[in-house]
């Protein structure tokens, strides 16, 4: 697993994590083969990743009409460990890896039941205006609430 690039030391990488969202493998995500289809990990990690802001108390600002704050997705991958099928159970786990200016690059950790790592990610998100459609800098506060979920190694 040494080929992750956004991952220097697993075992370290994987201690930084503490918000997870509980996702069943549903039969309709299934494919062919009788596991989970590659481009359902997607969907994983935007359901995570939107519980993670809800927890933070984010998306309920982003939806607001009145608010010309939005995020959007400007890049995503993923790293296939395990194989996952029908009805298996996991946990996607959620971290703002690194916060930018208007950016914060998200990593994701989903685990199975066992405690088996089965896929890696991570993905940019950046604010931008509704109106404009350019990015706009993170508040003290938005900073602030991401950085407060993070585990600090060795501290």
């Amino acid at each position: 697993m040494s080929n992750i690039s956004y991952i220097e030391n697993l075992e370290e990488w994987k201690e930084t994590f503490s918000f997870y969202c509980p996702i069943k493998v549903r039969f309709s995500e299934t494919d062919a083969f009788g596991h989970l289809n590659n481009t359902k990990v997607f969907v994983y990690f935007e359901e995570a990743r939107i519980e993670y802001f809800k927890s933070l108390g984010l998306m309920k600002d982003w939806m607001t009409k009145e608010n010309d704050a939005i995020i959007v997705t400007a890049d995503l991958q993923c790293n296939y460990i395990r194989q996952l099928f029908f009805d298996e159970k996991i946990k996607v786990y959620v971290n703002a890896n690194h916060i930018g200016n208007t950016s914060v690059d998200i990593h994701y950790m989903a685990l199975n039941e066992s405690g088996e790592l089965c896929l890696t990610g991570r993905g940019s998100i950046v604010q931008i205006s509704k109106q404009t459609g350019k990015p706009l800098p993170w508040s003290e506060a938005i900073i602030d609430k991401m950085k407060s979920n993070r585990k600090k190694i060795g501290v």
